[in-house]
């Protein structure tokens, strides 16, 4: 009679553990088929979890749904009543099915001049399973077109600045309006072969397929405690003035490339420190000065850092030179400098992990600074860094 690879409700049933939290290995398992099928249903869907209807009622057999379509089981034993001779009716009794049902069943999935078996008739019904609309980004060709020259554009906008600016652009046409989850769609699901790889290179994340998030970890060094972040005053956590900074490095390939990195942390602004000797605290203090040190008074009040090597003994230098404070995070703790390490992440789109930084020249880092700073944010309604900075510095006497 032939048996399906895998059959559609053990699909269903895998992504249904999916979605509540198991992994990929223990979801294939209680789904009934291998870790490997698993892992292939996962980048097959470019690790994307497909909305699954959950049955309301499951039949006695314990497998699919006992509304209008009959299960895999069902269908088993339906071909071997049908094979002994019995009829329509007799088979829905003792299928506690509608004769309709049975009746149809036999008349959609059996193949033209031969009997019905459970297998053909399986994959008949999953064949004409799948109805998918046209994906809007296909019907729709200036969206589509839109969205893709924001995707791979130097700014490499993402999907949520993308849907937002589309109200901005076009506050008028309906018809441009999208939500972020259809963009990551397209993006995850539909890509193949080369469109797939050059997708992948608009992506920040450098990826194709979904990941769960994962935790960073930090470095412990140890500063004078009156220094920690603990005793920086109130009004820098609530962001109410510009001019307080956070900084770190982001590291090339083994360690031994360096680009230091600062961010407003009221308007998101980014500048790029050119380091191609090292990162001691002597280059980070001299890189530092070449950065900011034409910005106005009024927008240099704070440095927050980690507790890496980069500012160890420049501190006060930097505190001295500039008129302003250096605060430095608790050991472990990345969060404590969340707007820098979320830029950090956003910076990796342009500076791969495991490459060599030292490639790059200032003129570089200065087309990535502008390319970030003319990004549109959330968390600043949907302007740009440099839109917020410059107009700061206007308003600044």
């Amino acid at each position: 009679m032939g048996t399906p690879p895998v059959p559609v409700m053990k699909v269903r049933m895998f992504w249904q553990l999916k979605a509540g939290g198991v992994s990929t290995k223990v979801a294939a398992t209680r789904a009934g088929f291998s870790e490997r099928h698993g892992r292939y249903l996962v980048t097959k869907a470019g690790g994307v979890i497909p909305t699954v209807k959950v049955p309301d009622v499951v039949s006695d057999r314990g497998e699919g749904p006992q509304g209008r379509y009959l299960s895999w089981s069902e269908r088993d034993l339906l071909s071997v009543k049908h094979a002994a001779g019995q009829g329509v009716r007799e088979i829905a009794r003792d299928m506690r099915r509608s004769p309709s049902t049975i009746s149809r069943e036999l008349k959609r999935n059996t193949i033209s001049h031969k009997r019905y078996a459970a297998g053909s008739a399986q994959r008949c019904a999953e064949a004409r399973l799948p109805r998918p609309k046209p994906r809007k980004l296909t019907v729709n060709v200036a969206l589509g077109r839109y969205v893709w020259d924001k995707l791979s554009g130097a700014e490499h906008f993402s999907p949520e600045q993308i849907c937002a600016r589309l109200v901005i652009d076009f506050p008028d046409d309906l018809s441009m309006r999208i939500s972020p989850e259809t963009i990551y769609q397209c993006i995850f699901v539909l890509p193949k072969g080369e469109l797939k790889r050059e997708v992948k290179r608009c992506l920040r994340t450098g990826r194709a397929v979904r990941k769960p998030h994962r935790q960073t970890d930090g470095r412990r060094q140890v500063v004078p405690e009156e220094l920690l972040i603990a005793h920086r005053p109130p009004e820098i956590e609530d962001r109410a003035l510009p001019g307080d900074w956070e900084g770190d490095c982001i590291l090339g390939k083994d360690g031994l490339s360096q680009i230091g990195t600062l961010v407003d942390r009221m308007t998101r602004y980014v500048i790029l420190l050119h380091l191609p000797n090292g990162r001691t605290g002597e280059e980070t203090r001299d890189a530092m000065a070449a950065a900011i040190g034409a910005l106005p008074p009024e927008m240099k009040r704070s440095i927050t850092w980690d507790q890496g090597s980069e500012m160890r003994g420049a501190h006060r230098d930097i505190a001295i030179a500039h008129n302003l404070d250096v605060w430095f995070c608790n050991p472990h703790s990345p969060w404590e400098r969340g707007t820098n390490e979320n830029t950090n992440g956003l910076l990796r789109q342009y500076f791969p992990k495991g490459t060599d930084l030292s490639i790059y020249s200032a003129e570089d880092l200065l087309f990535v600074a502008r390319a970030m700073n003319n990004r549109p944010r959330k968390a600043l309604d949907f302007r740009t860094p440099n839109e917020s900075f410059t107009a700061l510095l206007t308003s600044t006497p």
